[in-house]
């Protein structure tokens, strides 16, 4: 009777866990502030895409992408002084591009950008605990570094991608800062200080290096993909929210696959494609702190049109790669966010 009464509890207990699980996955939470982030990304992004498609350089147009993320941290901060905040966050963005862009100069990037990633990784999760950045985790930096590090280029060719990083990143800051001075009010942004923690940044270490290896050995064209999807986990705390985070990943990309399709089926010019990026930039930055998934929707064909932008290849491969890699990076990072549970309770 013990038994057949542990195992009743053990079956509503799974059931009461995937009802939370599904529970959280469709659950829309309200994000205030979200408007000007998204405002100063899709600006900024637009402002760096326009000069890059006018003067034919539109290849650059990943690196101006990197650059424009400090546009988004601090979102919610006060604002006077925030723009300390996105200057370091520019800052930190323009290493990671230097990192990845020196490592694309080698014969050997496919496999030599994983473990580089991994320390960024492990950087981006540490630094990320003790400053309390947010948006939360090392996945801005690792994006960086791996993207950067898959687009072949000589040693000057480093010295434009991080110019171009800088610029979009100094864009970024002039915008917040002056958007302190027309609307500025509120005390100073004291900046906060939080706990590391070394067990979440080896489990996010582990996530990114399994995944870049895994793909790569497969031979899959977009690397960089599966250890993003694999460190996305990790923004989030608690095996419950990784999961959902993960879920959300997944059936967001499918969804904006499908819209990324329809986009990429049509001959834009790279002006109008930098506008439809800089809108899909504001969308997502508008959805993603509401929910996850929704914004999903908007990054996917987001990144599919910049991939495309500065370095064109078919569009099924491409739509393939892109469900393959995330798929393979959220099983790998929600087994290493499995680990990290079942590590702590011991």
């Amino acid at each position: 009777m013990r038994a057949v009464r542990q195992g009743r509890d053990g079956s509503s207990s799974e059931r009461s866990r995937l009802e939370r699980l599904m529970q959280e996955s469709v659950r829309i939470s309200p994000a205030p502030g979200s408007h000007s982030p998204a405002w100063r990304a899709s600006v900024t992004l637009l402002v760096g895409l326009v000069a890059l498609a006018v003067t034919g350089h539109i290849e650059l147009a990943a690196y101006a992408c990197f650059g424009t993320f400090a546009s988004i941290y601090g979102g919610r901060q006060p604002l006077r002084g925030r723009w300390r905040t996105q200057a370091a966050a520019g800052a930190l963005m323009c290493v990671a591009v230097l990192c990845g862009a020196l490592v694309a100069t080698s014969s050997h990037r496919a496999w030599l950008v994983v473990p580089v990633a991994a320390v960024w990784a492990a950087a981006g999760s540490m630094l990320s605990d003790r400053f309390v950045l947010r948006p939360p985790g090392p996945m801005f930096p690792v994006f960086a570094v791996a993207t950067c590090a898959a687009l072949p280029v000589t040693l000057s060719g480093v010295a434009v991608a991080v110019g171009v990083a800088v610029a979009a990143a100094l864009i970024a800051v002039l915008l917040g800062l002056l958007e302190e001075r027309l609307i500025g009010s509120g005390a100073p942004v004291e900046v906060s200080r939080g706990d590391v923690r070394v067990d979440h940044a080896t489990a996010v270490v582990v996530a990114v290096l399994v995944a870049g290896a895994v793909s790569t050995a497969l031979g899959l064209s977009h690397t960089y993909w599966a250890m993003v999807a694999a460190a996305v986990p990790f923004g989030v705390t608690g095996l419950m929210a990784q999961t959902t985070r993960g879920l959300q990943r997944v059936v967001g990309t499918v969804v904006g696959l499908v819209l990324a399709a329809v986009l990429l089926s049509v001959s834009l010019p790279a002006l109008v494609v930098a506008v439809v990026v800089a809108a899909l930039q504001a969308v997502t930055e508008l959805l993603v702190g509401r929910h996850y998934g929704l914004a999903l929707v908007a990054i996917t064909p987001l990144s599919l049109l910049m991939v495309q932008l500065g370095h064109p290849q078919p569009v099924g491969d491409l739509l393939w790669s892109r469900l393959a890699e995330t798929l393979l990076g959220v099983v790998v990072g929600l087994a290493a966010a499995l680990a990290l549970r079942e590590f702590r309770r011991r």
